[in-house]
């Protein structure tokens, strides 16, 4: 086969601001996923033994934090990108009726930043579903007399869950979160159906102008490679640092 890697190089600066992007809405939805997940985790075992709370508890937090994390892991990520862009971000930002931003801001933010806001809003919520479980499954993991023996020398719960349990549960939650970033960079290239220039972007964008496949997707397929070989890495030697799995 012939392969034209000249026509890697024209288009270089393309690929390397897709690698850019991805790079970038990954970390992003990573943070705030994380953020989303350690409060629907907490939310999932929030309860309380009789009274109001008790239901409270059960109806206004827990239903609604496991009808959350089973709508976005029960459902495809490419479906929860286009329900994000086409139906919930107009809600939200719309020039005439949006619930959180009208006028000429929304506009503005329609025509230039809409891929990127609908994107990293879909791949936040669809990482905080699975990171929710994480952080619940690595909470339960820790004994609850951890807990009871905090709460017997004067600590609240939310300085318990803060000082005690969280930082434990880190450490066994460190292998699973990075797993969970790793899928979540090669998900990213689904973001390119609604037109963000990130990767796979690039990819298609250059394989239309020569009408030639090998190249562009060969090329991205290479640059996925070393960024996920890199964050593997990267977590691998936090791991250690931090001593998971060893005594």
């Amino acid at each position: 086969m012939d392969f034209r890697w000249g026509m890697i190089a024209d288009y270089a600066p393309l690929f390397i601001e897709g690698a850019k992007m991805t790079v970038g809405i990954t970390l992003v939805a990573v943070v705030l996923g994380t953020l989303i997940g350690l409060f629907m985790g907490m939310a999932r075992l929030a309860e309380a033994k009789h009274g109001a709370a008790k239901y409270l508890l059960k109806f206004g937090v827990r239903w609604p934090s496991a009808a959350y994390v089973a709508f976005f892991r029960g459902t495809p990520l490419f479906v929860q990108i286009l329900l994000v862009h086409f139906a919930l971000m107009p809600m939200l930002i719309h020039p005439v009726d949006g619930v959180l931003i009208d006028g000429e801001l929304a506009r503005d933010l329609r025509q230039n930043y809409g891929a990127f806001l609908s994107g990293l809003l879909a791949l936040t919520l669809n990482a905080g579903a699975y990171i929710t479980e994480i952080f619940r499954a690595g909470i339960q993991s820790i004994d609850r007399g951890q807990m009871e023996a905090a709460r017997s020398l004067g600590l609240s719960y939310g300085q318990t869950m803060k000082f005690v349990i969280v930082p434990q549960a880190f450490r066994r939650m460190l292998p699973p979160l990075g797993n969970e970033a790793i899928m979540l960079l090669k998900d990213s290239s689904l973001v390119s159906a609604i037109g963000l220039a990130e990767l796979a972007y690039a990819a298609r964008t250059v394989a239309g102008v020569y009408s030639r496949y090998w190249e562009p997707y060969l090329t991205i397929s290479f640059i996925y490679l070393a960024l996920t070989m890199l964050m593997a890495w990267g977590i691998s030697r936090l791991e250690k640092k931090l001593h998971i799995g060893t005594r």
